[in-house]
């Protein structure tokens, strides 16, 4: 058995190759076997109010009510947001929720969901 090197985007230990890529089956960063990578340190994770990795595509679930800026209406805990977005600005996660439209969250007010 090889040993593969950890993932560099969590660290996760987990990692298998699959083809000529290496993957995490933690937080599904994939990279090249032979790629220098870049040092933990200068990668950008995005993480839930719990610690739980978040990656594009994941869904999540809000865990306190937030009033909307320039609205009259609040986003309620236990909404579900699906097909997150991450972005590196204040407001991290670009989403689409239902019945709201466009909106910036930011991952310290979700929660990572399955499904």
């Amino acid at each position: 058995m090889t040993n593969l090197p950890n993932c560099p985007a969590c660290g996760s230990v987990f990692t298998y190759q699959d083809g000529e890529l290496l993957v995490c089956p933690e937080c599904a960063h994939e990279w090249k076997a032979s790629q220098d990578l870049e040092p933990l340190e200068n990668k950008v994770v995005h993480k839930d109010a719990v610690g739980n990795i978040l990656v594009d595509g994941n869904s999540v679930t809000i865990i306190k009510d937030l009033k909307v800026k320039g609205s009259s209406s609040t986003l309620k805990i236990g909404t579900k947001v699906r097909n997150i977005r991450l972005i590196d600005e204040d407001h991290n996660i670009d989403c689409k929720i239902d019945g709201f439209g466009p909106m910036k969250l930011k991952s310290e007010f979700v929660k990572k969901t399955e499904g």
